[in-house]
């Protein structure tokens, strides 16, 4: 029987979460911090994990939670580990980490324990970094726990800051032909929210193993079935349980967002 979907918190569990927001943003860590980082190359640059977690369909509680880590730039599966998780906190906008951040955090403290020597020099995350609400995305939030560069990677644009999801936005996504192609999300302060390109939608799409083609920034699919998740629970769409894309996330940051403690 599939899992009923949890009920809004009160507002004064969101003010709670707000104020735990805050006080972790200001611990991020919005520079380069690693040389593999400030070389075009990525030499040092040797494990490079992705986390996930991706729904049974039809059910808004029960879950898959998966960290895969490959070699670099071999892009060789080193390490997996997927189990089922019971989600205990709903879908709020703006507030995604509460909901996921404690299973990715465990599956991160799970290697560190078995194989610490496979630790992933940076953590590529389903969901937003400093492109959010209050700056604090799940991919800050993650990094911040686990003291290790993340790289928020998500679909649709997140239209904050003044971002909008206009006619100029779609051309320049039309403009994106090759592996590496990019354009910067201004806000409306002037600051580098993120990077939009096709080349993380392809990596994360072999870093967790989905099916297909690599889709164009601005689609919303997400099929992953996980290899090995107890309970005989296969991973669904991760929109099962979650709003529809374009009422929450978008297009991460890139290389911007490879900042330790962060994304």
């Amino acid at each position: 029987m599939a899992g009923q979907a949890v009920t809004r918190p009160p507002e004064e569990i969101l003010s709670l979460w707000k104020r735990e927001q805050a006080q972790l943003k200001a611990r991020v860590v919005d520079r380069d911090t690693e040389a593999w980082q400030r070389d075009r190359a990525f030499s040092g640059l040797q494990r490079v994990g992705g986390v996930d977690v991706s729904f049974v369909k039809g059910d808004s509680v029960r879950a898959c939670a998966s960290l895969v880590v490959l070699s670099y730039p071999e892009l060789e599966v080193v390490y997996e580990d997927s189990h089922m998780v019971s989600l205990t906190a709903p879908y709020v906008s703006g507030f995604l980490a509460f909901r996921e951040v404690p299973f990715l955090t465990e599956l991160v403290r799970r290697l560190q324990e078995k194989e610490p020597g496979l630790m992933p020099q940076v953590l590529l995350v389903d969901g937003n970094g400093v492109l959010h609400q209050r700056g604090f995305g799940v991919a800050c939030h993650l990094g911040v726990l686990t003291e290790l560069p993340c790289i928020g990677v998500a679909k649709k644009l997140l239209q904050v800051d003044g971002l909008e999801n206009n006619a100029l936005h779609k051309e320049k996504i039309r403009l994106l032909q090759a592996g590496g192609d990019t354009f910067p999300l201004v806000g409306g302060s002037g600051t580098v929210l993120g990077m939009a390109d096709i080349r993380s939608r392809e990596y994360i799409r072999r870093t967790l193993g989905q099916p297909g083609s690599p889709a164009s920034v601005g689609e919303s699919q997400k099929e992953w079935k996980p290899k090995a998740c107890p309970e005989g629970g296969p991973g669904a769409p991760a929109d099962q349980g979650r709003p529809p894309e374009h009422q929450r996330r978008g297009p991460e940051p890139g290389s911007q967002e490879q900042q330790k403690n962060q994304q």
